[in-house]
């Protein structure tokens, strides 16, 4: 990924804009750890494969995109061979932030709730993120989340939790005294290995 420049960013967009970065780079080393050996194996998301993994990620950074347009709408497409699958992801994760930096309004219609464009970008963050955590997790090459990353995800990801949405799974329980990286997962329902 390019370093952004804060000049181009939309107003109170830097913050954001620069999370979703780390969140791309976290998550675009995590896609090059796939083989085809890994399409089937299972995630931490219940009853999602890898594949079904990256298929949601495809259509999350395809929905992403879009919003930096001040609209989201949701589409899915069809099966793709696991190196185009790849590929593509790497490929739209790098044109997410280009779509970010030329965003225009302030506010992103979302089922027609305007919200914050800074809000929809740490959305974006925390689940490219979590998804990146979750390929290292299936992929058998576990690596924890960056901790200045998960510091600054962790309102975000509290936010998610306490608002019930089941886009991930329940909360579950995680020492007081665990990481940053380990709370976030946590209030996403993961639970990385001790």
């Amino acid at each position: 990924m390019s370093a952004m420049s804060a000049a181009t960013a939309p107003d109170g967009m830097v913050a954001g804009l620069d999370l979703l970065q780390r969140a791309l780079d976290y998550t675009s080393s995590a896609l090059g750890t796939i083989t085809c050996d890994d399409v089937d194996r299972p995630t931490p998301c219940a009853g999602w494969t890898l594949a079904d993994l990256l298929a949601h990620m495809e259509d999350a950074l395809d929905a992403f995109a879009e919003a930096a347009d001040g609209t989201v709408g949701l589409h899915s497409g069809a099966p793709t061979a696991l190196d185009v699958r790849v590929r593509t992801l790497q490929e739209k994760a790098c044109d997410l932030l280009t779509a970010w930096m030329s965003a225009s309004s302030p506010y992103v219609d979302v089922g027609g709730h305007p919200l914050p464009v800074d809000t929809i970008a740490r959305i974006a963050a925390l689940e490219i993120t979590v998804h990146g955590w979750d390929v290292r997790q299936a992929t058998g090459q576990p690596q924890p989340l960056p901790e200045p990353l998960a510091a600054a995800l962790l309102p975000s990801a509290l936010q998610v939790a306490l608002s019930g949405d089941d886009r991930f799974a329940p909360p579950v329980p995680v020492d007081i005294e665990a990481a940053a990286g380990r709370h976030v997962l946590g209030l996403l329902g993961r639970r990385p290995a001790s």
